[in-house]
């Protein structure tokens, strides 16, 4: 992986949110972002020594609300979350999903001020159609390049500070590691800061988007998702930049509070294992039957 893509910029004004992760981003090494979802979260972070966080919308959705990652949430609802977090970390770089940006290029820009207000260092926006769902479901379809494109380049012109915006495609799963690369390559050359391939399914592809995008990489690593754990040395010797960890405390506050239920004589659920279960937990399936109640695709109308 090379310098920034023409169009980016990564210099720094430490002054700011965004400053103060482009001043991480110009060191070597990797970043590693914890995911949080609420203040104390945002705590444990910030009191154990790491350098980010990551908003992440799972986590929101699922801690915050008890609903699946499947575009339940709205902007100001997360805007709402990321303020609380960004205070709770205390000058600590926020990484924030923003998924598709919550509507047309006007909607992505609002988003994108109304983050900054919120003391969010960087958001990613991704090449989802609306609603989206978490990247290590199944069932994801995707916007037209020139549409994601449009997205990018509102984010970019309505940033007033140091904002870093990183793309985000979920083209692995329905059209291939291929296409992922090219949509990736394409939004660095439009401009974005990073690129965020998701769900590359083998170390093999984790080192094939490496090798292949000429811009600065983010990599998430999902406990239990499609992405094999793979160690930071690895990836920062690959040349990743930042590795976000969604479910890093998430999943252990669901696993160690069904079993405190299951002491005090609680049923414990049967749920699928990885992220899947842990939606089903907030709800996922009753969700998805009113989705598809409604779903008249292949009706043609």
């Amino acid at each position: 992986m090379s310098a920034p893509a023409q169009g980016s910029s990564l210099a720094t004004a430490p002054g700011t949110p965004g400053g103060r992760l482009r001043s991480l981003l110009a060191r070597p090494g990797l970043i590693t972002a914890p995911g949080v979802f609420d203040g104390l979260s945002a705590q444990l972070v910030a009191r154990t020594g790491f350098d980010a966080a990551y908003l992440t919308g799972a986590g929101v959705s699922v801690a915050g609300f008890g609903l699946p990652d499947i575009g339940l949430l709205t902007q100001t609802e997360m805007t709402d979350r990321a303020r609380i977090v960004a205070a709770a970390l205390d000058g600590i770089p926020l990484i924030a999903d923003a998924d598709t940006g919550y509507g047309a290029p006007l909607n992505v820009a609002r988003t994108v001020r109304e983050y900054e207000r919120a003391g969010v260092a960087a958001l990613h926006l991704e090449d989802q159609a609306f609603p989206k769902r978490c990247g290590h479901l199944p069932g994801k379809e995707l916007v037209g390049v020139r549409e994601f494109t449009d997205r990018l380049d509102a984010a970019l012109q309505a940033r007033t500070d140091d904002l870093v915006v990183i793309a985000r495609t979920d083209a692995r799963a329905p059209l291939g590691l291929d296409e992922a690369i090219d949509r990736a390559g394409r939004y660095a050359a439009a401009g974005a800061d990073v690129v965020f391939v998701e769900a590359p399914r083998s170390t093999q592809e984790i080192e094939k988007i490496a090798a292949s995008v000429d811009a600065p990489l983010l990599v998430n690593m999902v406990q239990g998702g499609l992405t094999p754990d793979t160690a930071p040395e690895r990836l920062a010797a690959l040349g990743y930049r930042i590795a976000i960890h969604p479910g890093a405390l998430l999943a252990p506050y669901a696993l160690h509070g069904l079993e405190a239920l299951r002491r005090l004589g609680g049923t414990l659920p049967e749920v699928a294992p990885g992220p899947q279960g842990l939606f089903e937990l907030a709800g996922l399936r009753e969700w998805s039957a009113i989705g598809e109640r409604h779903d008249h695709t292949e009706d043609g109308v």
